[in-house]
């Protein structure tokens, strides 16, 4: 076993489905507005990750279970250290976009 089996990322699919089974769950794209205009996973709602500040107004509750994407999983991993700062508990991060073999809705 080499070490790319680490990387491959079947952990968006598994993520989405996580999200579809938790109540109130709510499911972040942290890319830029053109790139989600450009395609993305059903349900998600846009907040750019150099806007995560803004969460706390359309978000208050800090327990609400937040998953979160992006192109390639390194801003939402920037994202998920952004909202635990701001005292969210439960953030995951889904990794991205480009793994996901799902339906996507521009």
């Amino acid at each position: 076993m080499g070490i790319f089996p680490l990387f491959s990322n079947a952990a968006t699919d598994a993520g989405i489905e996580e999200y579809h089974k938790t109540q109130g769950a709510i499911l972040l794209d942290v890319r830029t507005p053109e790139e989600y205009a450009s395609g993305h996973i059903p349900d998600s709602c846009n907040l750019p990750l150099m806007e995560m500040e803004l969460i706390e107004k359309a978000v208050p509750e800090k327990d609400a279970p937040i998953f979160l994407y992006c192109q390639s999983g390194n801003r939402s991993r920037q994202a998920k250290a952004i909202l635990e700062q701001l005292g969210y508990c439960n953030v995951k991060n889904i990794g991205g976009i480009v793994d996901y073999h799902g339906k996507v809705e521009k």
